[in-house]
């Protein structure tokens, strides 16, 4: 037992990791109490388990295993994590749990996956139980299917996805072992419950026995709806409801609804695997076909037969194979094969469904003419091909095809036509059967129904009868008005017997009118699929099809219900009179006299026809007062009308009698039921009378009245015949007139075109001028509504009238058609609105209809075809001027043109665009020529012209627009929208096609009154668009997102962004909200006529858009930030989300899983987990010659953690189309992922190294695009790779290198040199060197070439180990046997040469005498060429360009990196901007005029320091450098704060720092939050050591650039930059709190520190933002901390130079020197403190400098006293405090008897020796001296108030808190005089007091600076006073400046560089004003930055060490100068004026 004793101590999570079993088992034991016991499933101890859980159900002892399965159960159960460990666990309980003895070990693995079901992992699950149904354990087999069965009952059909299980059925119904095939039996039952017959199909195929067993079985289930009874997580309130139920006993309430949500309807088709068969046709099958003998046609049918026997086929390209069936069924003379084709036929379109649609036209008209054949075997095959074919299209599609057949003399086809179109008009459903179809099928029905044949008048009847129950009465019976009463009555017994294949619901519902439907089928559940997918064996699901497209129309169905309520008179035309009047007999005149005795006074009648007119004319007056007595329906008309044309009739002589006449024809008409046969009597003479001068106007008002009671189509017709068959010219054009009004009156609907036009045709012939004017005008109108397409009719009139015409039509451009006023209230024929309301949009393509068209079939010969498809382009191009001419001929063409569409689709994609152009603009021809006809091309040949508005040329897209505007001119939107097409082109990530396309459909939808439900396809991909990468895009998608919301409303919108991730979610969510707002009107159906549509509608339909645009534009702005946030934020909760979110959205998904939610998911830690378990050992390393399976497995397991499991099966899928697909999803999410894609960066680029070893190209050329893309990525976001991410990817990237085809090789030479930019050059080197080993020359010869650039771009020091063996190892390949080889490495080692010169000789070693002669051949061919090489070289590799300078030395040495140079580009431009802002302080400097030029030409070079400098000093300046020899650099010296462990720490900090200088405010912003971080955290806040001057440079950078720039930008909200300064204040107080770091901070940083606070301090412009009051504070606070905690000599030191510069620069304000002095003050007040860590010596130096520059005379002409007063107090109080032994501290001073300073010490010191007291005193009063001036009298009042309070006991406290707020308050109040006179101890007493108080409430503010300065502050900037130049210590105002203060200088910057100055020792010494100090007096911060650059130089050694020869060291040292002067007045021209002075003193 002792061992016992041991491993009962340990831990649990160890226990259960222990080698013996025991322990094991009691872990178990323990954790399983513990699962138990947590309460919180997020607490941070389940984390502990989450590797272990796997072993828990693997454990190989068989008690603890069950223990151990407990516990996990228990784990799954309750802990948040459990999710993660899904595919592991389940791996094991399939592989360990299942093939165990015991029961219970079974039992709870069952439960654990279940379980798992239950926390949202259903699918991994099922993946998991579905590999183990592979597995040879029969044992496991069955366990897995027990599982799955359990699974489905428990939690239905809608969570455990069918498809799958059902595809592995059949294979499980052959094993061998019973077990299995029982417990598949059992499953397939379980299936069978759910799904019921959907399951037959797929197992058709199994063993009769077993079918028949199932069958039985399957009877026995019961038929009630199977329930979901265990429930996932996000389904609580599911089971809630569930429960409830349950406790009521059942189904008590809401059972129906529960229905629809129980069992989504499954479609046996959907469940099927498609087979692809187009391959599997026989190789000859193209041959055969066509032969000779019946026998090999039938050989080749058959074996089609065969392979369209499958149910479900794979779409493809099937034109070839349907064009050669339709031959064999049209022309085949064989009628067994005809038969046979016909079978074919209709498995094709079985097996295809909608994706066969395309073919449907081309194959109907043929099938339907076969229908002559007699033969009942092929009739039965024809109807069933017909059947089948039409089930994959629409009636609309094929109608024309069927009208124009029922013509046909043969009475069979008649027959059969008939009886198609009854089953079809079965599948339909009133919303799919509109009156527009109705109208033309019924009147040819009605033609057959008064056929000769019986046969055919049989199916007529059917059909109609059909109709009738489909469409109801209503809408058919307007159409059946001439049937006479046996024949209706037949039909409507016809239409008793039909059986609708959308069950009974709809015919019952039908009866009670279109109302009720809609009403009635909105609570069915939405759309089960789309409205076409006509399934007779899944009747229960197209009955929800169907109802539910009805729901989704209801605008059209509910009007007419409401319409036929509304007037009375509307209905009671139509059902009574109407009908009758038509057929009105005529009467005879004998019972007319009677009927007009019976209601006229007797008078009237005799006085008719009396000679004299008064007679006639009282008579009038008389029948005038009777018909208006009379009631309608007593008065008979027609008896009327033809008393009033008897004898004189119409020839009546006298005008008023006539005009009388004319008004009782025209109250009659008004008034009675007035009859076309009562028409016909009158209207002859009142044609006759229309262009009688004084009747006229009569005879139109009786005209007008009888086309409100006959229809003025009817009306017209026989008004315009008449007029133009008689011959009086007046008549004939006031007829026109009347017409032209009549139309605008009544609208134009159901007029006759055709009859007009050929009248007005006539009339524009007539010789009389009025007459073709009347014609003319007419056209005018109607042009109002026909449109354009009337010109076409006209085209060949002569030029002179088609002017008059078109110059008519051009007035009526723009102009609405007028609201029909007349014809409405009246009785409607037609069924009322509804039928004009269709008619109403055909009136433009019936015009179209009417013309003569001619048949271009027999043009389109093969010939020309195939010259269309030539392989040359000019031949190409003859072709389509062919048919361009050949169309042109035709002008108006019909729609039979053979195979001209397949040859034009192909040129769409024409690699020469002019052809595609061409393409265009014929198919644009064609529209027109062909008219609405063109419909039926719409699949084939419009939907391609939309893949051009993808095309990158813009002059193409556009071409493509109009081609497709054309098309839906003439085809209406319907064609476009339906399917799946449009929803495909937008899937294409193309932006120039999405855009198009988007603005497009916003352009169209807009004006549609109902839209195909397949729109709905299109939505998710327009969520995709709105987050585009492509602005342009994401605002077209915005557009048109109100105008889908108006078709598809916004819930189903909402419900699709189901699928999206979390964040794209709420985004979408946001912007459907806003577009709902502005969501237009549906526009209104046309008012009975089309105007209204036009006048109406439009208004509504543009405003709203324009308004909303606006909207939107705003609001994407608004939510953008807000991803961004929750990404930061919790990325671990997030997850959860997902997988919450993807259940809810599982019925709708069927087969395709969630793809919402990211793809990569952030594991916290889990790359460096990863990167320790390789290091350990614990997985394989990652590195082979090929990878083995147990490296793809690993890869597996390691990213199932982190990458979507539905990407991970894309990127594990054997096939490599689906790599394909998972890179494009993975570029696809590359920005909006880009912390998930570093995160799990080492796993995608080992994924990515083995797509290397695929073979396939196109995966190569996918994952070398993805790969640019992502380093790209990476080099933006400055990552560095790691050690292990390079290693596992580079050596393979390295390969690749040798592809032998180009465009890879340069892919991946490409990827090399980005590389470069995130991981060093040096360490790539050693990588690339061993690619040169490989036995592929092409490889060597390319990594020879790559390692010349390095080199080139990088410098020797690149070469690994060292120069010397790198180049020896490249010169052996000098003589390798491939040609290419040997150049590269000739031409690499001349690379080094040009850097290096002829050490490379030495370096290389020996080399055999060949291989010697001809490098030094090569060598000096090079040297032939100019030296510019470098500088082409920067031109041809952009990448590189960063670090390229004109001159090669200079290039090699200038840049340390490429972070230190964008920091150094940086600094120096803003030292620049300085410069140039002050330079009118600087006009006292008397610069020549030479170099100023040359300064411009400097800085305008932005960027790569190219300067010209280097040449212009080694000109100038030899002398100087000449016995400088090549010194040995000392770079190491240079940083001494970093060694090589901090490297990776100190790069990541040197890059966020580069940031901070960032232009962009929010890049700023999160590096300074960065910073600030590390600073709070006490341990890490150790890292910033070393980088604290690197950091301050980059604030105060940023400081000037917001004072500069983003302060005068107008556009930046100021907010921002407020929120800026908060931050930069607050982490710079953060970091002058920790005082070890702020002593960091060296001189010249903190005096370019202080310029810069100060500036801010007096920034007029940061008082007047809201929050400046507040900025302005907190600098106050910061600039007190930086003078207490950084290094007092450095503070000291910078404050004077800062006072000297600010005194020398003329444009500096008062005010900052002032501020300064304050400074200073405050500096002197510390002083007792401080003084002894101080440098005196160098504070003495400084005001030694300070007093040479400002003499006493000079200080005292300052117009201020401060400065003197300021000095002196300095200097007492270091006498005070030190006394005789200051003067020892002169030691820097040279000179020191010239010294005023020294002077004045002594002066000082014997001042005070002879009265010690009396100098305290004085010093005192010189203070208070200054104060006094400063103050009142009235702050002295009340500071002695505040010290009194002080004095006294009781109020000591309150006493200093007052004065601590009055000097917050008055910063520069003084209340040094009130101390003087109280003792030491009082005074050090309140000192503490006032910084205790201090502490304390920064304390409390230093929360609220956490990001910024104060809760308020959200951040902003300040310019710097740019007058204020801070000018360096050498440069002063003007006076003389002695070469050593320079050659000092140049010594410093040489020193730095780690060149040797002994040389300049010696020289004589030079004597000057100022005498040499030893150190530069002040380092100003470009110093600092040099020194900064070179340890950066380390940390990142991406560039070079600093390897100098000789004439590199002055470049180098003038160089730097010169990139980045060290104060903006040390400019370029100072130094040069300099040198010039070293150089007259040298000489």
């Amino acid at each position: 037992m002792g061992d016992d004793s041991e491993w009962m101590k340990l831990p649990i999570d160890q226990k259960c990791e222990h080698k013996l079993w025991k322990a094991r088992l009691n872990g178990y034991e323990e954790a399983l109490k513990l699962f138990q016991k947590i309460d919180d499933e997020k607490s941070p101890e389940w984390s502990k388990y989450l590797g272990l859980i796997k072993k828990f159900v693997t454990d190989s002892n068989a008690v603890a295993q069950l223990k151990g399965l407990e516990a996990a159960l228990a784990y799954v159960e309750n802990a948040h994590v459990a999710g993660k460990t899904t595919g592991e666990v389940a791996s094991g309980v399939v592989n360990k749990v299942f093939n165990q003895p015991k029961a219970r070990a079974k039992e709870l693995g069952l439960d654990i996956c279940l379980m798992y079901i239950e926390i949202e992992k259903g699918e991994a699950i099922q993946e998991e139980l579905l590999k183990g149904l592979d597995n040879k354990n029969p044992k496991i087999i069955v366990a897995c299917i027990e599982t799955l069965r359990k699974a489905l009952s428990e939690f239905g059909s809608k969570i455990i996805s069918l498809k799958p299980i059902i595809k592995v059925l059949p294979k499980l119904f052959e094993s061998r072992e019973k077990a299995v095939r029982d417990e598949a039996k059992l499953l397939a039952v379980e299936i069978y419950r759910w799904i019921r017959d959907a399951l037959r199909p797929p197992l058709q195929n199994i063993n009769s026995v077993q079918l028949k067993e199932l069958e039985e079985e399957w009877i026995k289930v019961s038929s009630a709806a199977p329930k979901q009874t265990r429930f996932l997580r996000s389904q609580q309130e599911l089971k809630a409801k569930f429960e409830q139920q349950q406790g009521l006993g059942g189904d008590a309430d809401g059972g129906g609804d529960d229905e629809e949500e129980a069992v989504p309807q499954v479609d046996a088709y959907e469940l099927l695997e498609a087979v692809e068969i187009l391959s599997k046709l026989p190789k000859d099958f193209y041959e055969k076909i066509e032969a000779k003998k019946w026998q090999e046609r039938k050989e080749a049918l058959e074996a089609v037969e065969l392979l369209v026997k499958n149910p479900k086929l794979e779409s493809g390209d099937y034109a070839d194979l349907v064009k050669v069936l339709k031959k064999v069924v049209g022309k085949d003379t064989n009628v067994m094969l005809v038969a046979l084709a016909a079978k074919c036929l209709a498995g094709l379109a079985t097996g295809l469904r909608k994706k066969f649609g395309q073919y449907a036209g081309h194959v109907v008209p043929t099938i339907l003419e076969k229908f002559k054949e007699k033969k009942p075997q092929v009739v039965q095959a024809l109807q069933e091909a017909i059947d089948a074919i039409f089930l994959t299209t629409t009636l609309q599609n094929i109608s024309e095809d069927i009208l124009a057949v029922m013509d046909n003399k043969n009475p069979t086809i008649k027959q059969q036509t008939s009886l198609f179109i009854a089953r079809s008009f079965r599948h339909c459903t009133p919303s799919t059967l509109p009156k527009s179809l109705l109208k033309p099928f019924c009147a040819a029905l009605l033609k057959h129904i008064n056929d000769s044949a019986p046969e055919v008048r049989d199916a007529g009847f059917e059909a109609l009868g059909t109709a009738l129950k489909v469409a109801g009465e209503k809408a058919v019976n307007p159409f059946l008005a001439d049937v006479d009463k046996l024949k209706l009555d037949r039909i409507k017994e016809c239409a008793e017997k039909v059986e609708l294949v959308y069950g009974k619901k709809t015919g019952a519902a039908e009866k009670k009118e279109g109302k009720p439907i809609a009403g009635k089928t909105t609570a069915l559940p939405g759309p089960g699929g789309d409205k076409e997918t006509k399934d007779a064996a899944a009747k229960p699901g197209p009955l929800k099809k169907a109802s539910a497209v009805k729901a989704g129309a209801p605008p059209k169905k509910g009007k007419p219900a409401t319409a036929a309520g509304t007037g009375g008179a509307g209905a009671k035309g139509k059902k009574g009179p109407e009908t009758k009047e038509i057929f009105e007999s005529e009467l005879s005149i004998e019972v007319c006299e009677e009927k007009a005795a019976a209601v006229l006074p007797a008078s009237c009648i005799q006085q008719l026809d009396s000679g004299n007119w008064k007679e006639r004319l009282a008579c009038m007056e008389e029948f005038q007062k009777a018909v208006e007595l009379m009631e309608r329906s007593e008065m008979p008309c027609q008896a009327l009308v033809r008393m009033l044309a008897k004898k004189p009739g119409w020839k009546e002589t006298n005008f008023q009698v006539m005009q009388m006449k004319l008004h009782v024809v025209a109250l009659i008409a008004q008034k009675g039921n007035f009859s076309k046969t009562s028409a016909q009597v009158v209207l002859d003479g009142l044609v006759d009378k229309v262009g009688d001068v004084k009747c006229g106007s009569n005879a139109k008002e009786a005209m007008t009245a009888i086309a409100e009671a006959c229809q003025l189509p009817w009306t017209a017709e026989q008004v315009v015949a008449m007029a133009f068959s008689q011959k009086n010219p007046k008549n004939q054009s006031e007829t026109l007139n009347w017409l032209s009004n009549a139309i605008k009156e009544f609208g134009f609907s159901g007029l006759n075109v055709k009859a007009f036009i050929s009248n007005v045709k006539t009339a524009l012939a007539a010789t009389n001028p009025a007459v073709r004017t009347s014609a003319i005008t007419l056209l005018g109108v109607m042009y109002l509504y026909v449109g354009p397409s009337l010109r076409m009719f006209f085209e060949d009139e002569k030029p002179a009238l088609l002017s008059q015409i078109d110059a008519e039509f051009e007035k009526m451009q723009g102009q609405t058609a007028p609201a029909p006023t007349r014809g409405i209230s009246r009785h409607s024929v037609g069924g009322g609105d509804d039928g004009e309301e269709e008619e109403q949009e055909e009136v433009g393509n019936d015009v179209v209809d009417l013309l003569p068209r001619t048949d271009i079939g027999d043009k389109i010969t093969a010939e020309l075809v195939s010259k269309i498809g030539d392989k040359n382009w000019k031949i190409r191009k003859e072709g389509l001027d062919e048919v361009t001419s050949i169309i042109n001929e035709a002008k108006f063409i019909e729609p039979n043109i053979g195979e001209l569409p397949a040859a034009l689709k192909g040129r769409l994609n024409d690699s020469n665009k002019i052809l595609v152009q061409q393409t265009l603009s014929i198919l644009q021809q064609l529209a027109t020529a062909m008219g609405p006809n063109i419909k039926q091309y719409v699949k084939n040949l419009g939907i391609p012209v939309i893949t051009v508005l993808g095309d990158s040329k813009n002059n193409v897209r556009a071409a493509a627009l109009a081609t497709v505007n054309a098309w839906a001119e003439q085809t209406g939107m319907k064609e476009w929208l339906e399917g799946e097409d449009l929803s495909e082109e937008l899937k294409k990530e193309n932006p120039f096609l999405r855009q198009e396309l988007l603005g497009w459909l916003a352009e169209k939808l807009p004006a549609l009154r109902s839209v195909p439900s397949d729109l709905l396809l299109c939505v998710p991909h327009l969520y995709s668009c709105l987050e585009d990468r492509n602005g342009d895009v994401r605002k077209k998608a915005q557009d048109a997102l109100p105008f889908f919301m108006m078709h598809l409303g916004f819930e189903k919108m909402a419900k699709a962004t189901g699928k999206l991730k979390p964040t794209s979610k709420d985004q979408v969510l946001a912007m459907l909200e806003k577009a709902k707002a502005n969501m237009p009107a549906k526009p209104a159906p046309p008012a009975k006529a089309s105007s209204r549509v036009v006048g109406g509608a439009a208004p509504a339909k543009f405003q709203p858009a324009s308004a909303f645009a606006d909207d939107l534009g705003s609001n994407t702005m608004e939510s953008k930030p807000d991803p961004k946030k929750a990404k930061a934020g919790g990325l671990s909760s997030k997850t959860k989300g997902v997988q919450g979110k993807k259940v809810l959205s599982k019925p709708n998904l069927k087969e395709d899983d969630d793809k919402s939610g990211p793809i990569f998911i952030i594991v916290p830690n889990g790359k460096e987990q990863r990167m320790k378990e390789e290091k350990a050992l614990k997985v394989l390393k990652w590195n082979f010659t090929t990878p083995r399976d147990e490296y793809i497995e690993q890869l597996k397991t390691q990213m199932s953690t982190c990458v979507a499991k539905w990407l991970q099966d894309e990127m594990f899928h054997a096939d490599f189309q689906h790599h394909n697909k998972a890179l494009t999803v993975m570029i696809e999410h590359l920005e909006s992922e880009k912390d998930g894609v570093i995160s799990c960066l080492d796993l995608i680029l080992k994924w990515l190294t083995l797509r290397f070893f695929d073979t396939n190209t196109s995966v190569l050329m996918k994952t070398l695009e993805y790969l640019k893309l992502l380093f790209n990525l990476l080099s933006q976001e400055e990552y560095h790779l790691t050690e292990n991410e390079a290693s596992s990817f580079i050596p393979y990237l390295i390969l690749k290198v040798g592809e032998p085809k180009d465009v890879i090789r340069k892919d991946v030479r490409a990827i090399l040199n980005r590389m470069c930019l995130i991981y060093p050059a040096s360490k790539m080197f050693p990588f690339i060197m061993e690619g040169t080993k490989s036995k592929n020359s092409k490889q060597r010869a390319e990594c020879l070439e790559e390692l010349g650039c390095l080199v080139e771009s990088y410098g020797m020091n690149v070469c690994q180990p060292t120069p010397g063996k790198a180049l020896k190892e490249m010169a052996t390949h000098i003589g390798d046997r491939d040609n290419a080889v040997r150049n590269a490495a000739l031409n690499t080692i001349v690379t080094v040469y040009n850097v290096h010169g002829d050490q490379v000789f030495k370096l290389i070693g020996n080399l055999s005498e060949k291989d010697m002669s001809m490098l030094e051949e090569r060598i000096k061919r090079s040297a032939k060429r100019p030296s510019a090489a470098p500088v082409r070289q920067a031109e041809e590799k952009p990448q590189r360009t960063q670090n390229i300078s004109t001159n090669a030395s200079m290039m090699r040495k200038g840049q340390a990196e490429d972070m230190s140079s964008k920091l150094k580009i940086m600094y120096r431009t803003y030292r620049i901007q300085n410069r140039n802002m002050g330079s009118h302080s600087e006009t006292t400097h008397t610069v020549p005029r030479e170099f100023q030029l040359d300064l411009d030409e400097i800085e305008n070079d932005n960027g790569t320091v190219r300067c010209e400098m280097p040449a212009l000093v080694q000109h100038k300046l030899d002398d100087i450098f000449e016995p400088v020899l090549i010194p040995e650099p000392k770079i190491r010296a240079v940083s001494p704060h970093f060694d090589d462990m901090h490297s990776n720490t100190a790069s990541t900090i040197n890059f966020v720092i580069s940031q901070v200088a960032s232009g962009d405010i929010n890049t700023s912003i999160q590096a300074l939050t960065q910073i600030d971080e590390v600073l709070k955290q006490e341990d890490k806040a150790e890292a910033m050591s070393g980088h604290i001057d690197q950091f301050l440079i980059a604030t105060f950078m940023q400081l000037r650039l917001i004072y500069n720039t983003h302060m005068a930008d107008e556009k930046l909200d100021k907010d921002e930059i407020v929120r800026l300064y908060s931050c930069i204040i607050g982490s710079m107080i953060t970091l002058f709190q920790i005082e070890s770091l702020a002593r960091e901070a060296s001189t010249g940083v903190l005096k370019d520190l202080m310029h810069g606070l100060i500036t801010l301090m007096l920034d007029s412009r940061v008082e007047d933002l809201e929050e400046g009051e507040q900025v302005i504070r907190s600098v106050n606070l910061l600039v007190v901390k930086v003078l207490e905690k950084s290094d007092q000599t450095n503070i000291l030191s910078a404050l004077l130079v800062l006072l000297q510069d600010s005194l020398l620069a003329t444009a500096s304000s008062p005010k900052f020197s002032e501020l300064v002095m304050k400074c200073l003050w405050r500096m002197v007040r510390l002083l007792p403190e401080t003084i002894n860590s101080i440098n005196l010596d160098r504070i003495l130096l400084d005001i030694h400098i300070f007093m040479k520059v400002f003499p006493k005379e000079k200080l005292k002409q300052c117009k201020s006293e401060f400065p003197i007063r300021t000095l002196k107090t300095l200097l007492h109080t270091l006498c005070k405090l030190k006394g005789p032994k200051i003067l020892d501290h002169l030691t820097m001073i040279d000179n020191k008897n010239e010294s005023e300073l020294e002077a004045h010490l002594c002066r000082v010191m014997k001042h005070s020796m002879d009265q010690t007291g009396k100098a305290d005193k004085d010093t005192e009063k010189g203070a208070s001296r200054i104060e006094e001036k400063a103050s009142k009298a009235k702050v002295n009042d009340i500071l002695a108030e505040i010290f009194k309070k002080i004095g006294s006991k009781e109020n000591t406290k309150e006493g200093l808190a007052e004065l601590y707020e009055y000097k917050k308050k008055y910063s520069d109040a003084d209340i040094e005089p009130f101390l003087k006179n109280s003792s030491q101890f009082f005074q050090s007493y309140v000192e503490r007091g006032l910084r205790l108080i201090e502490t304390e409430r920064e304390g409390k503010g230093r929360i609220a600076t956490s990001t910024g300065i104060s809760p308020q502050m959200e951040g902003t900037c300040v310019p710097v006073s740019t007058h204020t130049v801070s000018s360096s210590i050498g440069n002063t105002n003007g006076e003389e400046v002695g070469p050593s203060v320079y050659l000092e200088r140049l010594k410093i910057l040489r020193q730095r560089c780690g060149l040797d100055n002994a040389k300049q020792e010696d020289r004589p010494p030079l004597t000057s004003l100022l005498s040499k100090p030893t150190l530069p007096t002040v380092a100003s911060s470009t110093d600092m930055l040099h020194s900064k650059l070179s340890q950066l130089r380390e940390s990142r050694e991406q560039y070079q060490h600093l390897d100098l020869d000789s004439n590199q060291t002055h470049s180098s040292g003038i160089g730097t100068t010169l990139a980045s002067p060290s104060s903006a007045a040390a400019n370029i021209d100072d130094l040069k004026k300099r040198l010039e002075r070293i150089k007259s003193s040298r000489k």
